[in-house]
């Protein structure tokens, strides 16, 4: 089965899973939280990257140890035999029998079934790249990094074909010069904390689909005081107003939105009208 995100696009407001869908006993960027995602409906799955001190690339977002696995050790410092024994902590702080999970085994579990969003991709492009490509699953994959010189010297040297899209606030002057670069940008993923941010006008949304590009959208929060889109947010859409949430990212017309709560986003958007952009 061949990926084309740009006809999956067209056809549809994309919906990612962030880190899967989690919660009860199901932990986050676990297979099982992977699966449950697919089983609500999600187009795109997005997991976080990280590495062993014997250079495994393991499921787990950094510096998370704590929260997530009860540990003050931080995965990285440690081989992967000593990792593959810690466990997820559950919402009650308790262990499950979900553990840290290779990268190797994502990719094989998903190939051939749904779109990967490759977080954290920039700490350890060449190793995540290799893997990728020895997969198959390069038109799967979609990688995301801020547009820096250097990340873009190493996507050009290293992984012209992988598609990309540049993490961009607020504004984003550089796009024109980023289409003559020798990289797959396929899109951004725009953070703005305000209504009127430039880069989330009509005149910047229109450039962008002009270009045949993609615009991104999180109505995930990472933090209730800094939002990264300006309160349109999953809180938003499930305890104020739909419309006010995911409503406003659909209409401003995001391709794709990345959320916790795939399922109820799905369910709104058709409701509403707003998933298929072609008649089914």
């Amino acid at each position: 089965m061949k990926f084309d995100i740009y006809e999956a696009a067209r056809e549809k407001l994309l919906v990612v899973a962030h880190r899967g869908v989690f919660g009860g006993n199901i932990p986050c960027n676990t297979i099982a939280a992977y699966e449950v995602a697919l089983k609500q409906g999600a187009d795109m799955i997005e997991t976080d990257v990280n590495i062993t001190a014997d250079e495994n690339l393991i499921i787990f977002h950094p510096q998370m140890e704590p929260a997530h696995l009860c540990t003050q050790k931080s995965l990285p410092s440690l081989p992967w035999k000593a990792v593959s024994e810690l466990r997820y902590v559950n919402a009650d702080n308790v262990p499950t029998q979900f553990g840290v999970e290779r990268f190797d085994d994502l990719l094989e579990q998903f190939k051939g079934r749904c779109f990967i969003n490759v977080d954290k991709f920039w700490d350890h492009p060449k190793q995540i790249y290799q893997t990728i490509k020895r997969h198959g699953m390069l038109d799967q994959v979609v990688v995301k990094a801020p547009p820096r010189e250097d990340v873009l010297r190493v996507l050009e040297e290293l992984a012209p074909t992988l598609a990309y899209m540049p993490v961009v606030k607020i504004s984003f002057d550089g796009y024109e010069k980023l289409m003559q670069r020798n990289v797959n940008f396929v899109g951004v993923e725009a953070l703005f904390y305000d209504d009127g941010d430039p880069i989330v006008s009509e005149a910047f949304f229109e450039k962008i689909h002009g270009a045949g590009k993609l615009m991104w959208a999180n109505s995930i929060i990472y933090d209730y005081e800094k939002q990264i889109a300006a309160g349109h947010s999953d809180d938003t859409a499930l305890t104020q107003s739909e419309e006010l949430g995911w409503g406003w990212l659909a209409d401003r017309g995001f391709d794709l939105i990345q959320t916790d709560w795939p399922m109820m986003l799905i369910d709104y958007l058709k409701r509403s009208q707003k998933y298929y952009k072609v008649k089914t």
